[in-house]
């Protein structure tokens, strides 16, 4: 669970980041640029030879859903929503996260989907705003798609990482992940952005480094791992908290204004939310000889 709070904590930087700094240049080259750099990270660690082809093309296709696809989508849904209402519409993540693993495993949890239900309340109390612009329905539809992306590829990566040799660490197999990630992007690129006409001034590069390497590479490298040590119900409240704390790096680091009545409020539901999800198996883990 530190993992997902340590990256939590990281990406709360990145709406105010993405808005402020990236506003204008084509989000498709962002997504490229960035998980070109995520990549880069990982490269040396993989190790073709020790990880079987089909694996390898498992890990890289939850690579192309999980990041590249979503990364395209959820960037592109700036040109059409404001910054808290891209933050907003990313509260049905843990709903995807639940209901995924519940299809998955053809079970219904009803602690996990009281976790979910309680994570999607506390954002919906901080953040609920009317939704103004004019193209709010594309933005829309474009930040649902990106997060049922999200929430397939963490339960994807659970099962094919419970699944791979134990002998193999996580940080040997991510450089695949990427891989796909940035094969989606690329070609969604080579097709949708003009890359002559991108160009970068020295400040939205340094954001774009920190970016690909920091939020993507180490974070989501982090939060893949952090995945596989608490349950669905845990990890699909951890979906919402970078919520609440984005709203806080916006009022300390960012001049932007919130109700701080709501944001106790919301953060107060979704910590419920990980007792709801935990208690059990901490009961469990308690009465165990």
């Amino acid at each position: 669970m530190a993992l997902l709070v340590l990256v939590s904590f990281v990406w709360a930087f990145s709406f105010g980041l993405i808005k402020g700094r990236l506003a204008g240049v084509d989000p498709t080259a962002v997504a490229t640029l960035r998980l070109a750099l995520a990549l880069l990270v990982f490269v040396p660690f993989m190790r073709p030879r020790a990880v079987a082809r089909p694996l390898q093309l498992r890990l890289a296709a939850i690579g192309a859903i999980q990041f590249g696809l979503m990364y395209v989508l959820y960037l592109r849904s700036f040109a059409h929503l404001e910054a808290f209402e891209v933050a907003l519409f990313t509260i049905t993540t843990p709903l995807f996260v639940a209901l995924l693993d519940a299809a998955v495993e053809k079970q219904f949890v009803l602690r996990h989907a009281v976790a979910a239900a309680l994570a999607v309340a506390g954002a919906a109390v901080v953040l609920w705003q009317r939704v103004a612009s004019d193209n709010a329905i594309t933005g829309i539809v474009l930040v649902q798609i990106s997060n049922l992306c999200f929430a397939a590829g963490q339960i994807a990566w659970r099962r094919v990482r419970a699944r791979a040799p134990a002998s193999i660490p996580s940080g040997n197999l991510f450089g695949f992940v990427y891989a796909g990630a940035f094969a989606v992007s690329l070609v969604w690129s080579l097709v949708a952005t003009d890359w002559s006409s991108v160009r970068l001034t020295a400040p939205q590069m340094a954001t774009v480094v920190y970016l690909g390497i920091l939020a993507s590479g180490l974070c989501f490298f982090w939060w893949n791992l952090g995945a596989t040590q608490v349950n669905a119900g845990a990890l699909a409240v951890f979906n919402n908290v970078k919520i609440p704390l984005a709203i806080a790096c916006s009022l300390l680091f960012f001049g932007e204004h919130a109700n701080l009545p709501r944001l106790l409020a919301g953060g107060a539901l979704m910590a419920v939310g990980v007792w709801a999800s935990e208690w059990r198996s901490d009961q469990r883990r308690a009465d165990t000889p």
